[in-house]
């Protein structure tokens, strides 16, 4: 399983206690650039040969409130992949029960203009294929 912690600051909370609804995209960023990173392909690696990687669409469901000191495992699984994109889906929990779910899909550029990830990076997308058929159970 493909997880990341995150420990709710205090800025982050907003004049009730509770996390601010923004963060949550934040954290999902932040579980995505560990999981690419902890795969060999991080944001550096990516960026340094001049390619991009703008979100194309981002959801986010909030499930329940969460508070400052309160630890979120951020859950990260790779659900759908093509030469041109890829979509991320997250499950934050604390403990058992589900604080948010979310996805986040992206797709890669170079000079302004599409990329296909697999002329680019083949080992890369070889890595995300076997990853998103492990995550799909096939």
């Amino acid at each position: 399983m493909n997880e990341y912690i995150h420990k709710i600051k205090y800025y982050e909370c907003d004049r009730m206690g509770i996390t601010h609804h923004s963060n949550y995209i934040r954290f999902m960023e932040e579980a995505r650039v560990d999981f690419l990173d902890r795969m060999g392909y991080g944001f550096e690696k990516i960026e340094a040969d001049g390619i991009v990687s703008p979100v194309i669409e981002v959801k986010c469901q909030y499930k329940k409130s969460t508070t400052f000191q309160d630890e979120i495992r951020v859950e990260i699984h790779l659900s759908e992949v093509s030469a041109l994109k890829f979509t991320f889906r997250y499950v934050g929990r604390m403990g058992d029960d589900v604080v948010f779910t979310g996805e986040t899909t992206h797709c890669f550029m170079e000079n302004g203009r599409p990329v296909k990830l697999a002329e680019h990076y083949p080992k890369l997308f070889a890595i995300d294929t076997e990853t998103q058929e492990t995550a799909n159970g096939k």
